[in-house]
C-alpha cells in the first residue's frame, strides 16, 4: 500500500511517460480556437461513412493507428488497450478496435472516460505488467445527440445551460522512456450525486464531482493551488465551471486565476454558439492529446491537474425520472520530477 496516500490517491515511484498522442476532431472543432493543435481535422462529420457511429468508430481506429505511427513503434508493441465512447455497450470503441487484435479494455466512464484510461494504463506500466499501452477515447456529436437527446433532424431547441458535444477521437501512448512529461499522480473519483435531473444541464451535474475530487486530491498529496500552473476540468462549461469554484472556496482553496475546462477552451463561446461549451468524452480528449500535451512538450506549463468529468447517466435513467449521478478523475502530469 505504500503507493497509496490519503484516501484516494496514487503516488507513482517510477512515474510512466506519456510516450505520444493523437488527436482527430470534426469540422466545429477544426474552426475553435485550438484547431492549430489537432492532428487530423475532418472536413464532412461522416468522413464518408453511412453513419454516425460508423463514423465514431473509424475516428477509434484512426487516432489509435496515429498515434501508433507517430511514436514510430508497431501495434505488436502495444500490450492493452483502454478505451471508451457514449455510446451503448461501447460500439464506437468495439468496432473501432476489433480488426488490432490488441488486449482491450472497454471502459465507461462517460465524460470522465479519458482520465479512467490514462490512470489505469498508468497502474499497468507502473505494476510492470505492460511496457506500452494506449488510452483512448471519443464522442461524436450526432452520434450522441440522437442517443441521449433527440434526432437531429427535429431541430430542436436547446437550452443556454446545454454542452455541445465534441466529435473527436484523442489516444495517448504511456510507457517506461524516462522522458516527460510524466504521470505522478491520480486520485480517482467517487459517485457524487446532489440530485440534479437535468441532462440540458450537465454542468450543474458533474460540478459537485470536480469539486469533490479537486479537493481530495489537495488533502490527499498536501498540495495546494500554488503547486499547480494549470487546474483543468473537463467538460463542466461555464455554467459547471463557476458551480466548482463555489465549492470549492467553501474548503479555503482558490483555484480560480489558474482554473480553465477543456469545454471552454475548445469553442470559441462568441462565434461558434455551443451554449455552455464543449462535452462528451472526446471533450477532454483531444484538448489533452492536442492542445495540453503540445503545450506541456514547449514547457507552457510545467505541472497540470488534468480532471476530466463524467455525468454517470443513461437514455433510459433520464427517462425514469433518474438523478445524474457525476464523476471526476485527476491525473498530475509533469515535465519534471522531484
Amino acid at each position: 500500500m505504500s503507493k497509496h496516500i490519503g484516501n484516494q490517491t496514487i503516488k507513482f515511484d517510477l512515474p510512466p511517460s506519456i510516450i505520444e498522442t493523437a488527436s482527430i476532431v470534426g469540422p466545429k472543432e477544426g474552426k475553435g480556437p485550438l484547431a492549430r493543435y489537432f492532428d487530423t481535422i475532418l472536413h464532412d462529420p461522416l468522413w464518408g461513412e453511412k453513419s454516425w457511429e460508423k463514423a465514431e468508430s473509424k475516428l477509434v481506429n484512426k487516432s489509435i493507428e496515429k498515434v501508433i505511427e507517430k511514436a514510430n513503434i508497431t501495434p505488436e508493441d502495444i500490450q492493452y488497450i483502454f478505451a471508451g465512447d457514449l455510446l451503448n455497450q461501447l460500439t464506437a470503441s468495439t468496432f473501432g478496435i476489433r480488426n488490432y487484435d490488441i488486449p482491450f479494455f472497454g471502459l465507461f466512464g462517460a465524460c470522465s472516460t479519458m482520465a479512467e484510461g490514462m490512470m489505469l494504463g498508468a497502474m499497468t506500466i507502473d505494476g510492470g505488467f505492460a511496457d506500452y499501452v494506449i488510452a483512448e477515447a471519443s464522442s461524436h456529436f450526432c452520434s450522441s445527440e440522437k442517443q441521449f437527446r433527440f434526432p437531429l433532424e427535429l431541430g430542436t431547441q436547446r437550452p443556454l445551460t446545454a454542452s455541445w458535444t465534441v466529435t473527436g477521437s484523442g489516444a495517448v501512448i504511456i510507457g517506461k522512456n524516462n522522458n516527460p512529461p510524466y504521470i505522478t499522480y491520480i486520485t480517482t473519483g467517487k459517485i457524487v450525486d446532489l440530485g440534479i435531473k437535468d441532462p440540458m444541464n450537465m454542468g450543474a451535474a458533474m460540478a459537485p464531482a470536480a469539486a469533490d475530487t479537486i479537493v481530495t486530491h489537495f488533502k490527499d498529496t498536501g498540495r495546494t493551488p500554488n503547486d499547480y500552473d494549470l487546474i483543468i476540468t473537463g467538460d463542466l462549461g461555464y455554467v459547471g465551471k463557476e458551480l466548482a469554484l463555489e465549492l470549492i472556496k467553501k474548503y479555503n482553496y482558490d483555484i480560480e486565476n489558474i482554473f480553465s475546462d477543456c469545454g471552454i477552451e475548445i469553442f470559441d463561446a462568441q462565434t461558434q454558439d455551443t451554449h455552455a461549451g464543449g462535452s462528451g468524452c472526446g471533450c477532454s480528449a483531444v484538448t489533452f492529446c492536442g492542445y495540453l500535451y503540445k503545450e506541456m512538450k514547449n514547457n507552457k506549463w510545467k505541472r497540470i491537474l488534468f480532471i476530466p468529468t463524467g455525468a454517470l447517466m443513461s437514455p433510459g435513467s433520464t427517462q425514469q425520472g433518474e438523478t445524474i449521478p457525476g464523476i471526476a478523475h485527476a491525473v498530475v502530469i509533469e515535465n519534471q520530477l522531484g
